[in-house]
């Protein structure tokens, strides 16, 4: 029988932890309760107490008692749950989670749901559920379900609500995911407007060979996806043809993916054909939005909501170091390749961020900086969108992944 666990805090939301616990085991789905409150006492007796999951976070549960401090206690108690939950999907007991809250709550649950592994089920029936819910779903595929009205007892309309999300997790969780016809390797690769070319050739020369691939496009959020799925197991390889998102790190865009863009592939040993791919843009919001020291700068309105601004020779210097840098960590298999005659389609020949003292700079970093003894470095007098470039990359990558007839995939 599947295990859903619940984590909310039953000093203030029992009586609605109480329904869906009893409105799943009429679903047949077996609950564990873990009790994240702290300020007054549960409603009910939790299968794991507060003072567990304080502990679990590294805290003492009269300490935060008798602080009466909130924020400190939901930081301290979302720390508790994560380590509580990952604890219990290490023993096998976690099929899904389910959880209520306003942000505190919520707050607290998603920190906790974030560590699950993606494709388990999960979902927050939250009053937060709507705007900028970034800070709660981060690069998870957590659900965050409306919940209408407050948290705040259990009357005709909530009564539904949280029915419809218990009725919504037992289906998941009981539930068999698809499978292909055959398993098949799966390899990620990133990609950009501006890059577009490439990557469906690549895509196209991977697919025809039996291989599996997900795209994934430079956006931050994007980057930061690509990198949990490589840290998490799923890839087979990783074609990372699209590094842009270390130019908006660098210089403040709006696309960065943080400092751990480009290092987990390399941490996990998986094979990783790596390029600069739109290193020679910085991406802003709508014209006006561009930072006013950047007004005299070479910026390039891609469309209405995206303005491009083209990366000086200081900044590829630096970026292709800390590109570099971090493919030189790899403990697998790791290439670094070059198009030395454009890294985007506004870059080569003719076009407004043809730039060959920038892109010279750049390469000449990576030449520099790279590891070279344990990264291949291959150069390609092409452009990133050539057709030879994007079979360059597929025939590297491909002569180290595993076969499509000897490997399985996670789906």
């Amino acid at each position: 029988m599947p295990t859903v666990v619940l984590v909310g805090t039953l000093d203030t939301k029992g009586a609605e932890y109480a329904f869906v616990r009893d409105q799943l085991a009429k679903s047949g789905i077996d609950t564990l309760v873990v009790d994240a409150g702290v300020l007054g006492e549960p409603a009910f007796p939790p299968d794991i107490s507060r003072e567990e999951v304080a502990a679990a976070g590294g805290a003492d549960l009269a300490s935060l008692c008798a602080a009466g401090d909130r924020g400190a206690a939901v930081t301290a108690m979302a720390a508790g749950a994560a380590a509580v939950l990952a604890d219990l999907h290490a023993q096998g007991r976690v099929d899904g989670a389910l959880a209520l809250g306003g942000t505190g709550g919520t707050s607290i649950a998603a920190e906790a749901f974030r560590g699950l592994p993606l494709g388990m089920p999960k979902i927050i029936v939250s009053t937060a559920a709507s705007g900028d819910t970034r800070a709660y779903i981060g690069e998870s595929d957590l659900v965050l379900m409306p919940s209408v009205t407050d948290i705040a007892g259990v009357n005709r309309l909530s009564r539904r609500i949280l029915a419809n999300a218990c009725a919504a997790i037992a289906g998941m969780v009981t539930s068999q995911p698809p499978r292909a016809e055959e398993d098949r390797p799966l390899v990620a690769a990133s990609m950009f407007g501006v890059t577009t070319p490439c990557v469906t050739a690549a895509r196209g020369l991977l697919e025809q060979a039996g291989y599996e691939v997900v795209v994934f496009h430079m956006t931050g959020t994007g980057g930061r996806n690509l990198e949990k799925l490589a840290a998490d197991g799923w890839l087979a390889g990783v074609l990372d043809v699209t590094t842009t998102e270390l130019a908006d790190e660098l210089v403040g865009g709006v696309f960065s993916a943080g400092p751990s863009r480009v290092t987990a592939a390399g941490a996990a040993g998986i094979p990783q054909a790596v390029s600069v791919g739109a290193l020679d843009m910085v991406n802003f919001g709508p014209r006006d939005t561009v930072p006013a020291e950047f007004a005299h700068r070479n910026l390039y309105v891609h469309n209405p909501s995206v303005t491009l601004m083209r990366t000086t020779p200081e900044e590829c210097h630096e970026l292709g170091v800390r590109l570099a840098r971090r493919v030189s960590t790899a403990t697998g298999p790791a290439a670094v390749f070059l198009p030395l005659r454009g890294v985007s389609a506004l870059s080569v020949e003719g076009e407004p961020f043809h730039d060959p003292a920038a892109d010279a700079a750049l390469f000449d970093a990576i030449r520099s900086t790279l590891d070279q003894e344990r990264v291949e470095l291959i150069e390609l007098d092409l452009d990133v969108n050539a057709p030879e470039f994007a079979q360059a990359m597929v025939d590297w990558l491909r002569s180290r992944l595993p076969s499509p007839q000897t490997a399985g995939s996670r789906a």
